[in-house]
């Protein structure tokens, strides 16, 4: 096999990890990846072609066992799995029988076991990827979840210690003429990372959400969660390493802006560069320079393009940005492809706002729109197993219900590339996260030095891979983040938020930056602060705002209609999902009593309302499932409804609605979320997609 790439991830980096005693093999940081075809320099190979087995071990017995060579061991508890790259332990043992299906029942306590054992992908290496007279051999891994070492031959060639960031190693060392392998070994992953906790105490760079939310059971990913290459390199020429590409336009008219400049892996540079602008079938701008040159950058003015626009307001118009560098003969060395769009963005204060108070009127080529959407949890616990077609099929639906931004959100990750690619087509803004967030004990982010470098490199990954995406809005420091005790959303005086606040300006400074989800001086809007000009970016709330026990809807209208927020980045009401699916997914169990006496109920129990039902049914219980359902639903749809419409009515004096959340991770039976399990909406979904819809907001604005 000689399976040659022409659209892979470049291995080139901007960062070595010093070699420690008894470390070996060199291991890179991955930063600014971009797409790079192969050239007679550069041969790219994709690892997912190869024949992966699986093998579990209780912690470390495999190092007495294991044989790297044939990739057996007799003493393996799970021996000879088949497995895929990408791909999770949990769905390759699921494939091979050993696991049930989580999501039924109360079967996901039947996967927990997984997370205390030691786990080995490994595969044989075809000869033929291994050329003759290629001295430099890289293995590119974009995601890996998230502790363990990388055997080569049956030696140490490196370590990995966070799912945040890709590693690149160096492996033509320890390889041999022939029958080569390769394995990565997972440890078992840290024990407690999942919604009630510490936040000042994380010290472990993997998602939090899969340790168990209120919207999710614990189901702790464990694998190769994103691609995996084979890269060789002849060693003969100076290659781009990372791009720093900025795009903008004018907010009055279809003229655009280009900045890129360059940085290379090596000296001497040598070489030209050429650039190509195209879209439309038409070249907009095509030039040549030195290669060194462009390290001092480029700057291209007055583009004749037409502008992105988010949807809901018009199309978006993407270019092919081409970067082809080539030795001082004319040969083709490498080639780089980035898909670029050109938007103007800026922010203004909401009318009415106090003075000082941050901007939360978004304004895209100088129309002022309504942020309005979702936020985005992973679409599964087990993402590694996601497949580019589950992420066009949900952002398809948010676009037809008439979203135009989601919150990646920080108990979560930055997303396989798939999302931004489709973000750019349909017009889907992105808020984006660092992946920090709440603990509940405490909201307090960490703030040592380890921490603080361990930020610094996923913040550096996090924007030099996705900051030329035209459907980047904003970068947040992450996740409901507050000064100690609660006081306060968090500060940009933190240590931690303070350091990624300075990396952002640095790599991204066009772009915005708040130091958490909410920001400003309250965390939450209430009746006790409403007036005090105080409300910027709040949170909440989840639940319907009754005042008593009478459950009158006119409450909710009073408190909406009260409220001064400029912008609710997160705020939303439960519902359950439909009678069909909780009898499905309760396996054996009955779907009712909705309440904590039932165990399938009580798997994630944050948002149950049964109280609140038999409070407004003068304490009689639902005559089925159905009837449960359907008062649940109508409450999630009249209350969500009725907050949006208000808030959007508001505009320009609030700037947006982000709801809490879009689409369930599990089948939770009741939830905030406005898309099921298995992708169907919710009638909230339905009928706030008209208030969505509808844009008569816009006239005049």
């Amino acid at each position: 096999m000689n399976v040659i790439i022409s659209k892979a991830k470049s291995l080139f980096t901007g960062r070595t990890k010093p070699r420690t005693a008894g470390y070996y093999g060199l291991i890179i940081l991955l930063s600014g990846l971009f797409a790079v075809t192969a050239t007679a320099q550069t041969i790219v190979r994709d690892a997912s072609s190869l024949e992966w087995k699986l093998s579990g071990y209780r912690p470390n017995v495999w190092r007495m066992n294991f044989n790297f060579e044939s990739l057996t061991g007799n003493q393996a508890e799970m021996p000879d799995i088949p497995a895929t790259v990408p791909g999770s332990v949990q769905t390759a043992l699921k494939n091979a029988g050993l696991l049930p299906d989580w999501n039924t029942g109360l079967h996901h306590y039947e996967v927990e076991w997984t997370e205390n054992r030691h786990w080995i992908f490994s595969a044989k290496i075809p000869d033929d990827w291994l050329s003759a007279g290629r001295e430099n051999i890289t293995l590119q891994c974009d995601g890996l979840d998230h502790k363990g070492l990388l055997m080569v031959n049956g030696k140490e060639a490196g370590r990995f210690d966070n799912a945040f960031i890709p590693y690149s190693f160096r492996i033509d060392r320890f390889l041999k003429d022939g029958n080569n392998t390769i394995a990565f070994v997972f440890d078992s992953p840290p024990e407690d990372l999942n919604q009630i906790g510490w936040t000042s105490r994380i010290t472990d760079w993997k998602p939090r959400f899969y340790y168990g939310w209120d919207w999710i059971p614990r189901l702790v990913q464990i694998g190769v969660w994103d691609k995996v290459h084979f890269i060789t390199d002849s060693g003969q020429h100076a290659l781009i390493k990372e791009t720093a590409l900025t795009t903008g336009a004018s907010a009055l008219a279809d003229k655009g802006s280009l900045d890129v400049r360059l940085t290379f892996d090596r000296l001497p540079v040598t070489g030209r560069v050429k650039i190509s602008l195209t879209g439309n079938g038409k070249t907009v701008r095509e030039e040549t320079h030195d290669a060194y040159a462009l390290t001092n950058g480029l700057s291209w003015k007055d583009l004749k393009i037409d502008r992105w626009q988010p949807n809901g307001v018009g199309d978006q118009p993407l270019y092919a940005l081409q970067l082809t560098l080539t030795d001082n003969t004319g040969k083709e060395i490498q080639q780089i492809l980035r898909r670029v769009g050109f938007r103007h963005i800026d922010w203004r204060p909401c009318e009415g706002a106090s003075p000082g108070a941050d901007p939360w009127i978004c304004a895209v080529n100088n129309r002022p729109i309504f942020l309005q959407g979702v936020n985005w949890t992973p679409i599964r616990p087990y993402f590694a197993d996601l497949k580019e077609e589950d992420y066009r099929i949900r952002l398809a639906l948010y676009k037809e219900l008439g979203i135009n931004v989601i919150r990646i959100w920080g108990g979560g990750f930055a997303e396989k590339d798939w999302l931004y690619d489709l973000c750019d087509e349909m017009g889907i803004l992105i808020w984006q996260e660092f992946p920090l967030s709440s603990s509940g004990l405490d909201n307090y982010p960490p703030e040592g030095t380890p921490e603080i470098y361990a930020m610094t490199q996923i913040v550096h990954h996090y924007v030099t891979r996705l900051r030329h995406h035209a459907s980047l809005l904003l970068w947040c420091g992450g996740n409901e983040l507050y000064e100690r005790g609660d006081t306060a959303p968090i500060t940009g005086k933190h240590p931690l938020i303070g350091e990624i606040q300075r990396n952002v300006r640095m790599l991204d400074p066009g772009r915005r930056f708040v130091p958490g989800s909410p920001s400003g001086p309250n965390i939450y809007a209430s009746y006790d602060n409403y007036g005090s000009g105080n409300n910027w970016d709040v949170h909440g709330p989840w639940s319907l705002p009754f005042r008593d026990e009478k459950q009158n809807m006119d409450d909710v209208r009073d408190f909406w209609t009260k409220d001064d927020a400029l912008i609710h980045s997160e705020v939303g009401v439960s519902g359950a999902m439909s009678a069909e699916m909780i009898v499905k997914y309760a396996g054996t169990f009955p779907p009712l009593p909705a309440n904590l006496d039932n165990p399938i109920w009580r798997t994630v129990n944050w948002w149950i309302d049964w109280d609140s039902y038999l409070s407004a049914h003068d304490g009689l219980a639902p005559a089925s499932v159905e009837n449960y359902v359907e008062w649940s639903q109508r409450r999630q749809t009249e209350g969500l409804c009725i907050a949006l419409e208000r808030c959007k009515n508001r505009f320009p004096r609030c700037g947006g609605f982000i709801i809490w959340m879009g689409h369930d991770s599990f089948p939770c039976f009741i939830n905030t979320s406005l898309i099921d399990f298995e992708g169907n909406p919710k009638p909230a979904a339905l009928e706030i997609s008209k208030i969505w819809k509808d844009n008569s907001y816009l006239k005049n604005k």
